[in-house]
């Protein structure tokens, strides 16, 4: 056989790998059973070979074949955690995105802390659980469980996600931090939360739960990031990629995406969003919520939120692929 056959070869299986890889996102609802509670809601999205339509999504959207079904085998698994306040489809756009690059997607909305129920909004150490909780019913239970592969499973999060990723990857906070930050930031929103929503006091000392099943994580404006310093963030083994919006007006400053940074002491893919806020790494807002939600569709004047998720998106898909599906590649020193 030339050589001019095998290199033609390779390049025809390549370009079929890769025409299997591409897809339509295909979406459904299910309900994660736990014993000391309702179900959990978790929003679900996956390769599929089936036509998609647009489909509302509260003030966001997705184009979706919703119900229809999976197409592949031995697929990576990304899990998703929401802000404070939010539910599985604030990010409903990168989950389409790495559906269609393969990937299942779980996100689930957060018992306690979601946009009906505020009752744990600060109990924080209940968020990595039902994380970890969500991995285990993903491979073990749940209807898709036979098309994962449970060897690569990576964590998605945003501002309280973007702390429970970090946290369930193998860190450590310490939330006795909390109030000596709070008396000098007291207009902080994590601090008006808490000074609202006072934080439980068995969480000063509750056992954190990790799961070594996460292989790469990616957290965008992560709350609480000061709480960790450089020995909180010691135990997390996986590749991280790093988010920070340069105007963010809810967690502003140094203490949070920037003190994780600062204190990784490790390579990692580290982005500064200039001109972005909090917000804008939510999906892009189709309709306008009403009252106070309002913020959570105003991007800056200048800043074109749409065109910054087609980067976003990108981004994610590729680090999650570089490192779950391909050979993992070095990161660049943060």
């Amino acid at each position: 056989m030339s050589f001019r056959t095998v290199l033609f070869a390779v390049l025809l299986t390549a370009a079929a790998s890769s025409q299997a890889i591409a897809a339509n996102a295909g979406f459904m609802v299910l309900h994660e059973p736990r014993p000391d509670g309702p179900p959990v809601e978790v929003g679900v999205w996956y390769p599929t070979d089936a036509s998609p339509a647009f489909m509302p999504l509260g003030s966001w959207g997705h184009t979706v074949a919703a119900g229809a079904p999976i197409v592949g085998a031995h697929l990576p698994l990304i899990v998703m955690s929401h802000g404070n306040g939010g539910f599985f489809g604030g990010h409903a756009d990168t989950a389409q995105a790495l559906a269609e690059a393969g990937f299942v997607v779980a996100a689930l909305t957060h018992p306690g802390d979601n946009y009906k129920d505020q009752s744990r909004a600060t109990a924080m150490a209940d968020r990595p659980a039902a994380l970890s909780a969500l991995i285990g019913w993903m491979l073990e239970s749940s209807p898709l469980k036979a098309r994962i592969d449970p060897d690569k499973v990576g964590a998605f999060g945003f501002s309280s996600g973007g702390f429970t990723v970090l946290a369930a990857a193998g860190g450590e906070p310490h939330l006795s931090r909390v109030p000596g930050h709070c008396l000098a930031h007291p207009k902080n929103f994590d601090c008006k939360l808490t000074a609202g929503h006072p934080i439980p006091a068995g969480a000063l000392t509750a056992k954190w739960v990790h799961d070594d099943r996460i292989k790469a994580v990616v957290s965008a404006a992560p709350a609480l990031g000061f709480t960790f310093g450089k020995s909180g963030l010691k135990g997390i083994k996986a590749p991280i990629q790093l988010w920070k919006a340069a105007d963010d007006e809810i967690l502003p400053g140094d203490d949070y995406a920037e003190a994780v940074h600062r204190n990784l002491g490790r390579p990692h893919d580290y982005h500064v969003v200039e001109g972005a806020r909090h917000f804008d790494f939510l999906t892009p807002c189709d309709t306008a919520p009403q009252g106070a939600s309002q913020a959570l569709c105003a991007s800056a004047p200048s800043f074109d939120r749409r065109a910054f998720h087609r980067d976003f998106n990108a981004s994610v898909t590729r680090f999650f692929t570089d490192q779950l599906v391909a050979p993992a590649k070095s990161l660049p020193k943060g």
